[in-house]
């Protein structure tokens, strides 16, 4: 079974159809080849039985948004043409945004190149966001980034922007067609529908739920362990020691805690308990969302792997996590900060009794 598209995991490969949202993985979010450069605090306590830890005090990265997505202006043709001429625009073109000084870059609507148009939503001053897609223009100190090149540079009003809007434009290029009756489709309440063109149908943004979990013994203090699986996929010289959470996709008829019990027992071969949500994170690659979990199991277990999906796992204590997050030499590499996998390890390794 394949994993989360785009979430470069331990056990992933490529995204759920429209009509398919089945899969495993292991890492599922971002394990890029930078590692992280976290500071990690210490030392200290159970992980799944959940304490307050400083890494829990903000959210995930791309959870952050604050914005007001206004949604009942999206039916309101009228205030959008008047919101377009105040507003502020994100050009997207194929996933990546102008950035500048670790902020995007947002154009006057006068100076927006044309495209399909989305309305993002409102800030706390009423200043109106839009994205479009189109090719982004040429313009001095500038450089194209996409989420996990900048996501963990930016502040949270442009994180939440720019992972709405990537969001949005993946959903909008794979559906130019009705599923249903192969009818052409057409952009529609401002970017957050698409119907026929005969207006006989409409269909709304997709995400395909997916879980991630970080998996330990409970144990308090540097010696406790977690599990971290490294994806068979990652082949590219520098991941050849990168590790990540264990992940997949929900399935058809399945809830989220029965999805990280049979991901786990699949790809690594033991059985889980104490299951428990932490926080979740959007991670449109092309269209998810990160379920992030924690969960105990016995580090005395044999791991029987699932080759096609898992090259190597192993237990690390709570010292050798740390000194990874603070940028020490270790042998191994984590997930970066932009990433749920990074929250969830970081979060555990700074747990507090």
């Amino acid at each position: 079974m394949t994993g989360p598209a785009g979430l470069p995991s331990a056990g992933s490969a490529s995204s759920p159809s429209a009509g398919s949202n089945s899969g495993s993985a292991a890492g599922g979010s971002a394990a890029s080849a930078g590692g992280s450069a976290a500071s990690a605090g210490g030392s200290a306590a159970s992980a799944a039985g959940g304490s307050a830890v400083s890494a829990a005090a903000e959210p995930p990265l791309l959870s952050r948004s604050r914005l007001d997505r206004a949604a009942h202006r999206r039916l309101d043709p009228e205030w959008q043409r008047e919101a377009w001429g105040r507003g502020k625009v994100l050009v997207i073109d194929e996933g990546r945004a102008l950035v500048r000084d670790d902020a995007l870059v947002l154009l006057d609507a006068a100076d927006a190149p044309e495209g399909e148009r989305y309305f993002l939503g409102v800030d706390e001053a009423g200043t109106p966001y839009f994205a479009v897609a189109a090719e982004t223009p040429d313009l001095p100190d500038t450089r194209k980034r996409d989420l996990r090149q900048a996501g963990y540079r930016l502040g949270a009003r442009d994180a939440g922007l720019l992972t709405t809007a990537v969001a949005l434009a993946n959903w909008h290029v794979r559906h130019p067609y009705s599923p249903l009756s192969g009818r052409a489709t057409i952009l529609a309440e401002a970017g957050w529908t698409r119907v026929t063109d005969d207006g006989a149908e409409t269909f709304w943004p997709r995400t395909d739920p997916a879980v991630i979990v970080l998996i330990n013994d409970g144990v308090a203090g540097p010696e406790g362990r977690c599990l971290l699986g490294h994806n068979a996929a990652w082949t590219a010289p520098g991941w050849e020691n990168r590790y990540s959470c264990l992940a997949g996709f929900v399935e058809p008829g399945e809830s989220a805690e029965a999805t990280v019990a049979r991901e786990v027992r699949e790809e690594v071969g033991i059985e889980v308990r104490q299951i428990r949500y932490v926080a979740s994170q959007p991670w449109p690659f092309p269209g998810s969302l990160m379920l992030g979990f924690e969960a105990l199991a016995d580090p005395e277990a044999e791991l029987r792997l699932e080759p096609a999906e898992i090259a190597h796992a192993r237990w690390f204590s709570r010292v050798e996590i740390a000194r990874a997050l603070a940028g020490e030499p270790t042998g191994f590499g984590l997930p970066t900060s932009v990433s749920i996998a990074h929250y969830l390890v970081r979060r555990w390794c700074e747990a507090s009794g």
